[in-house]
């Protein structure tokens, strides 16, 4: 579901595709005629016509809405969007920051669509060039293959050793009995708490009628922690997951129990809303769908004492009481929303417990997004192509930018050489073909030193490929050992139609029988292949043929030198896979 909104001339209400809403209220600001116009331009700015798809973007909108007002109404300026001029919105977004300055050309260009009433020098004034510009943001970087080796340890390692406290908590509320009846044991107290949820020190002692200090003595908190996961554990099996799966982190944190579909014994279709597109699905198997098997195990004891409102959550936590509710000694279980989805390893104490630190030796952020990040950058590096974006909601250049930098200096190297081979494998094949023709070849026998120069070869290496001794199967070869398509100094091991764009080739007449049959074999794998299929494996080879090869040679070579052609594989040296049928 897009994001849309609602508005009467004062109140404006959007609606987010996760459903939630934003609703805010222009009615104390000065100038009522122009706050009108700008909030009828509001649908413009909504996705997928602008870049309001959440509740966060729509509030900095309205606020910048209001500043604008504002700023215009302490400068005297009582009219409309029709008594704009550039001299006074010159002066607004001087004075304004830069992310303020844009969201007014924003509102103004989207009511401008709506009403149409900008003055026409204001319309080539808004769509000019800004006055300040932006300042480029730094994409987050992925965590090197250490550092994201220890963070993956370290999450299986806190979510392996909640889950055994939570077993061997269980097990003893489970063997335990009434405190009342057997008195204040660590089983008893277990069992106490399994039976009527979490409770505070003095809540337990008040419903035992016991001491403080014999309650402590036990270990009731500890109990307590492993019976019921707080926000730490809660941050850990969600990080795992992220770790796992490269899910959006604000996918994650709104997950519920309806959004985990099974779909087997082993697999799950889990359905999460991304904030800036809406709902979006991705089919899990292995290690995720054993997490989140785990979790609603560990959380099930929880999930039966929280509220209705709450319960449908799938990442429930202890929240501790604090100011009133310590007063009354209570406890409170929530989602996950309380916490900004990339602050909550921080504020839950899990970036402290798991000591964490970067390569550097430095403490190691721990930071939702760049956990997708650094998913997204392993992926393209196990198998990936690189003729797609491997996430679809991504454009190449975004995935490029963002997502699949190198790492290390090494890394960089790697790539730049690839980049060099690249550029010079596409200037070699831009080179013409070395055609000799019987008069040439005549030629090269009187002007040897000249022709040998041309061809970059030596006077002995000249005449060894006049006389034949260095054919391969469609040409001559310079040298066999240059290395240009396998190692350097072992003979050349590519296939016979690789020739044809090889800068050593040098073809001559005696090789124009093979250079038919190999013509004759490229039409038989086009009348079994797909043409995108056929254009990428020899395409290139059959135009460089056809184009520039053969029409060097007379007609009468090319005549005499097709009678012999039998249109069969085997006159062409081809593997078995790459016969025709």
């Amino acid at each position: 579901m897009p994001a849309h909104i609602h508005h009467d001339p004062l109140r404006v209400e959007f609606v987010f595709p996760d459903g939630s809403r934003y609703v805010t209220a222009f009615d104390t600001l000065p100038n009522q005629l122009l706050v009108a116009e700008l909030i009828a331009g509001f649908p413009e700015l909504v996705h997928p016509h602008g870049t309001i798809a959440a509740r966060g973007t729509a509030a900095q909108y309205a606020t910048g809405l209001r500043r604008m007002v504002r700023w215009l109404a302490d400068e005297g300026f009582t009219g409309g969007m029709s008594d704009l001029t550039r001299p006074l919105l010159l002066r607004y977004w001087l004075a304004a920051s830069i992310y303020r300055a844009d969201m007014a050309r924003a509102l103004l260009r989207a009511a401008h669509q709506t009403s149409g009433t900008l003055a026409p020098d204001v319309v080539r004034f808004l769509n000019g060039r800004p006055n300040k510009v932006r300042p480029k943001t730094t994409p987050l970087q992925p965590y090197t293959e250490a550092e994201w080796q220890r963070i993956t340890d370290a999450l299986r390692s806190v979510v392996r050793q909640s889950w055994a406290d939570h077993q061997r908590a269980v097990a003893a509320a489970e063997a335990g009995q009434d405190p009342r009846v057997g008195g204040v044991t660590p089983a008893n107290v277990a069992h106490e708490l399994m039976e009527y949820g979490p409770m505070s020190t003095r809540a337990l002692t008040a419903s035992v009628g016991c001491t403080r200090f014999s309650v402590e003595l036990v270990g009731r908190a500890q109990i307590q922690d492993a019976l019921y996961p707080s926000g730490k554990i809660a941050a850990a099996y969600r990080m795992l997951l992220g770790v796992y799966t490269g899910v959006v982190p604000d996918g994650i944190a709104g997950l519920g129990l309806g959004d985990v579909m099974w779909s087997g014994d082993a697999s799950v279709l889990l359905d999460y809303i991304k904030g800036r597109r809406g709902p979006e699905s991705v089919n899990l198997t292995g290690r995720p769908v054993r997490l989140i098997e785990r979790w609603l195990e560990h959380s099930a004891l929880l999930r039966r004492h929280a509220d209705e409102d709450v319960r449908e959550e799938l990442w429930l936590r202890l929240r501790q009481p604090s100011g009133r509710e310590r007063r009354t000694s209570g406890y409170t279980i929530s989602g996950p929303a309380k916490f900004k989805v990339n602050q909550s390893a921080q504020k839950s104490g899990l970036a402290a417990q798991l000591g964490l630190v970067d390569d550097a030796g430095k403490p190691l952020l721990l930071h939702m997004s760049r956990i997708r990040t650094t998913y997204v950058n392993t992926l393209s590096r196990k198998g990936w192509t690189g003729n797609t974006a491997i996430d679809p909601n991504h454009t190449t250049a975004v995935e490029g930018d963002r997502y699949l930098t190198a790492q290390t200096p090494a890394q960089m190297d790697a790539v730049e050489t690839i980049i060099e081979e690249s550029q010079s494998d596409v200037l070699r094949r831009a080179l013409p073909p070395v055609v000799l023709t019987l008069d040439a070849a005549a030629r090269a026998a009187v002007d040897l030193p000249a022709v040998a120069a041309d061809l970059g070869v030596s006077d002995g290496a000249l005449a060894e490929l006049l006389g034949g001794e260095r054919d391969v199967f469609t040409a001559s070869c310079k040298d066999q050992l240059a290395g240009l398509h396998g190692p350097a100094g072992k003979p050349c091991p590519a296939r016979p139609w690789v020739c044809l764009l090889c800068p050593l080739a040098v073809f001559m007449p005696r090789h124009a029988p093979n250079l038919l049959r190999l013509r004759a074999y490229f039409a038989r794998q086009y009348r079994q292949m797909t043409t995108a299929q056929f254009v990428a494996v020899f395409g290139p080879y059959a135009d460089r043929l056809d184009r520039d090869i053969l029409p060097a040679f007379p007609a009468a070579v090319l005549e005499q030198a097709a009678a012999s052609v039998t249109d069969t594989d085997e006159e062409v040296p081809v593997r078995p896979e790459e016969m025709t049928v």
